[in-house]
């Protein structure tokens, strides 16, 4: 019996359980689960703050004092500051019509007009659509906007000058008179002289003269005598100037001698003052429908060198079918009549007939 229990005794002896470990204490599980909640937290804010940010042009493009998108202009200002070839200040750079002020002139500073406020200027950098203002503005260039009262004079032709005419009419023994700068107040005196002779002259007025003194400008048509443009205001030196002010020189002063003589008024030469003729001048002329005048002999009365020097170079320089360059206008011309009162006998002694120039 004893080696039966023996046997019956366990090989290994009985291990003790192992014991149960204590449940973690709820303040632990609190601490993670805050832990996992404040991950989340800043996740989720860095998630919201990347999209605030993309939507933040938005946000201050609808502040106040800037154009929103919609409110950008698309072509409205374009048409009011579509510079024409040409914008030429205070007197303009174009005949009467494209003064300043009229349609198709650009302002003098060539920014946007008074009805564009800070909102519409384009400082907000949002371009217009590229098809409108460049519709908007051909209808508002000058070119779309006939000329009044006188031709449209054609564009610069370097290298096409003309003649500049230096002679009379006939030619033979003949002399032509003019009288620049006028009219003034030894015009009437002049007009006088010349009709004791019989003798018809040429009178190159300056715009701004015969516009101040229409009733000269229409005795001198009235008494058969011939108009002459001699530009606006006497620019010197003229063959300098640009192409649009020689048009607007030569074109409103067109005008204006033509407006002061009245209905059927002819203006048949151009005189460049100081002779400042260029190909440009002349061919502008030339599209108005006058010659380019000249002169032959020049006894610089306009600086008043006294009488006996007006008289005797006249003498000298004049050959058959000259053209004699002087002033009724631009100054004292007392020197200029009592000279015309020698030279006008002088001149039917030598055998002289009295033309006008060429044309």
């Amino acid at each position: 019996m004893h080696r039966n229990a023996a046997r019956r005794r366990p090989a290994h002896p009985i291990r003790p359980a192992r014991p149960v470990r204590p449940a973690r204490p709820a303040a632990g599980r609190s601490r993670l689960v805050a832990g996992c909640i404040a991950v989340a937290a800043v996740l989720g804010l860095s998630a919201c703050g990347t999209a605030s940010g993309a939507l933040q042009p938005t946000t201050a493009a609808a502040t106040p004092g800037s154009a929103s998108p919609q409110q950008q202009p698309t072509g409205t200002a374009a048409s009011t500051t579509a510079p024409a070839t040409g914008s030429d200040g205070a007197t303009g750079s174009g005949p009467a019509a494209a003064k300043p002020g009229t349609s198709g002139t650009p302002s003098a500073s060539g920014t946007p007009s008074a009805s564009g406020t800070s909102g519409t200027s384009g400082a907000s950098g949002t371009p217009s659509a590229p098809a409108q203002p460049a519709a908007t503005a051909r209808t508002t260039s000058p070119a779309a906007t006939p000329a009044t009262g006188t031709p449209a004079p054609p564009p610069a032709r370097p290298g096409t000058a003309t003649k500049v005419i230096g002679s009379t009419a006939s030619g033979g023994r003949t002399v032509a008179l003019t009288f620049d700068d006028g009219p003034g107040p030894a015009t009437g005196q002049i007009l006088d002289l010349l009709a004791q002779y019989h003798v018809k002259a040429t009178f190159c007025e300056i715009g701004q003269n015969a516009a101040a003194n229409p009733a000269l400008v229409k005795r001198v048509v009235a008494e058969g005598h011939r108009l002459c443009d001699h530009s606006v205001h006497h620019p010197q030196p003229f063959e300098k100037l640009s192409h649009d002010k020689a048009v607007y020189e030569i074109g409103a002063a067109h005008d204006m001698i033509v407006k002061a003589g009245g209905p059927g008024t002819e203006v048949s030469w151009f005189r460049a003052p100081g002779g400042g003729f260029d190909a440009d001048n002349e061919h502008i002329a030339a599209g108005l429908g006058m010659s380019s005048l000249g002169w032959s002999v020049d006894p610089r009365d306009w600086a008043r060198p006294g009488v006996p020097a007006i008289v005797s170079t006249v003498q000298q320089q004049l050959k058959p079918g000259g053209v004699i360059l002087m002033h009724d206008g631009g100054g004292d011309r007392s020197q200029t009549v009592a000279a015309l009162k020698q030279l006008l006998p002088w001149l039917v002694a030598q055998g002289y007939t009295f033309d006008l120039p060429a044309a």
